[in-house]
């Protein structure tokens, strides 16, 4: 009997224990609530904090279509929030607060060094020379002006540079996706403004007087210089850019700049089905021109011949690409060439040929979206890809179309630089490369600290004759 009394009173005396903590932990949160609500915070909590209060349904808004913008579109992302935000009630739109719109509109620019290189590395090869120790002619006089032809499709070195000339000067926001800085410690990648394409266009053939090239003696000279650069030796090189955009400039210095970051280049009404016009004998790769071209050249709506840029060539070529619905873009001497951007402009569904093309921005865009890939040992199967052309329906081609459209403008040129042009996409692409350049460059430096760590240890022991 004792015993049950006992327990009885123990728990009742944890029941009271309870109940005495519940209180006073309701009266301690109540205290609180008159608190905040006597500094007007509790008006903050009740519009921000419960579920049902509009400007948190519009933020979990924004977020879904910022993850559906992702994985749809990258052209329309910051258009597409922006649209959605306007689509929905006018009094539920206009309570977002600016810190929000800045959040979704706003990006850093990427933040550049670019190296001072002599104007026989730039300009000076465009036949610009400096006054005095001018290294960089004064652009918002004249613009030193590009070689048009063949030598347009490998220019994104002369576009690249006058972007960053132009942030220091010329304010566009919208458009700005990267901005030159003097102080390289400050900057996310270093530039080399080395026109290499350009050099090895007019530059690549040696001379009966020299030893070796032009071309030749600026890439070695270009290395030699890089290699003892500060902000070369702080990163081993991995966050620099380097450009070589055509297909055989910078051969002989591409392996000794290793593991720098290079830009390259491997990336109505339409009566004719499938165009093609350019040279069709090649080598290496592009062998299998000649193979198509007997296997097409009898298609009564196929357009295979022989073409070159001479005699109004370019002009033809253009008019046959803008009648076309499909245009061939077959590899050559190299993987890809100027004809698939052509195709692209004229608005005609590319159909890529060619196992070892490299695409530009291919981590964003999905060319699959309006272009056709065909394997070139497929390609080369008697009626393969003639059947697979008619078997695309109109509905397919016209999606593909459209699409082409949108993308068009990421490969356009122009100076000054616009919103999601080429120059802006190119930067984008390198300032997504940043954090992994970063994570390499911080694993390499893992072992210097402790390294000198031992080599001052080893230095502080005694020698073997101070032992005795």
């Amino acid at each position: 009997m004792a015993e049950k009394k006992a327990m009885a009173l123990e728990m009742v005396s944890r029941k009271s224990l309870f109940c005495l903590f519940a209180l006073t932990s309701f009266l301690f949160l109540l205290s609180w609530f008159f608190v905040l609500r006597s500094t007007g915070l509790t008006r903050f909590i009740d519009q921000n904090l419960l579920p049902n209060s509009k400007p948190l349904s519009l933020i979990d808004n924004i977020n879904s279509t910022r993850t559906t913008q992702n994985s749809v579109e990258p052209s329309k992302r910051n258009r597409g929030i922006l649209v959605n935000s306007e689509v929905g009630e006018e009094e539920e739109t206009s309570e977002i607060s600016d810190d929000v719109k800045c959040d979704i509109n706003n990006k850093e620019p990427l933040k550049v060094f670019m190296y001072d290189l002599p104007p026989e590395f730039h300009f000076g090869l465009l036949g610009w020379k400096g006054e005095g120790k001018n290294v960089w002619p004064d652009i918002q006089t004249k613009i030193p002006a590009y070689p048009g032809g063949l030598n347009l499709q490998h220019s994104i070195e002369y576009w690249l540079t006058l972007d960053l000339l132009t942030s220091e000067f010329l304010d566009i926001p919208k458009a700005r996706s990267a901005i030159r800085v003097r102080n390289s410690s400050e900057a996310d990648v270093m530039f080399v403004p080395f026109f290499s394409s350009l050099s090895y266009n007019r530059y690549s053939k040696v001379n009966p007087h020299r030893k070796k090239s032009m071309n030749k003696e600026l890439q070695d000279k270009l290395v030699k210089y890089l290699t003892a650069q500060k902000e070369w030796k702080r990163s081993g090189g991995r966050d620099h850019i380097v450009l070589a955009h055509h297909p055989n400039s910078m051969l002989s210095a591409r392996m000794k700049l290793w593991p720098a970051m290079l830009i390259l280049a491997d990336f109505g009404s339409r009566p004719t089905l499938l165009y093609f016009q350019g040279a069709i004998y090649r080598k290496d790769g592009g062998l299998a021109r000649q193979e198509l071209f007997y296997l097409l050249k009898d298609e009564k709506d196929v357009h295979f011949s022989f073409g070159s840029v001479q005699k109004d060539g370019i002009r033809k070529a253009t008019e046959g690409m803008q009648s076309s619905k499909f245009c061939l873009n077959i590899a050559g001497d190299t993987p890809s060439s100027n004809r698939l951007f052509d195709a692209i402009a004229s608005h005609c569904i590319p159909v890529v040929i060619s196992d070892d093309i490299e695409l530009p921005y291919e981590d964003v865009l999905d060319y699959s979206q309006f272009c056709i890939f065909v394997r070139t040992s497929d390609a080369l199967k008697e009626k393969y890809l003639i059947n697979l052309i008619r078997s695309i329906g109109k509905d397919e081609w016209t999606q593909m179309w459209q699409k082409l459209k949108e993308v068009e403008q990421f490969f356009e040129f122009q100076y000054p630089s616009k919103e999601d042009d080429a120059v802006q996409m190119i930067w984008q692409a390198v300032a997504r490369k940043v954090p992994a350049i970063n994570m390499k460059v911080h694993k390499s430096r893992r072992f210097l600290r402790s390294i000198s760590r031992q080599d001052r240890l080893l230095r502080t022991l005694p020698t073997p004759s101070n032992f005795w």
